[in-house]
């Protein structure tokens, strides 16, 4: 799944280590959901969302999840 994370990080000037301890996860998780090897809980989602004040739909692309 894509996100804006690394676009918004760099707007704002964050590191990785500083989002990480701002949400309540890891640096290497940061890493691993931006270059699309990982995919955010729902509550991880939320947290990153709210930290930057958008929805998860603005952070995460959802295009290319199947509907079922």
């Amino acid at each position: 799944m894509k996100s804006k994370i690394k676009e918004l990080r760099k707007e704002r000037k964050l590191s990785q280590e500083e989002l990480a301890n701002a949400v309540g996860t890891t640096r290497q998780t940061i890493t691993s959901i931006e270059v699309g090897k990982y995919t955010a809980s729902l509550v991880l989602a939320y947290k990153i969302a709210r930290y930057f004040k958008m929805t998860i739909e603005e952070v995460f692309d959802f295009s290319e999840v199947e509907d079922e």
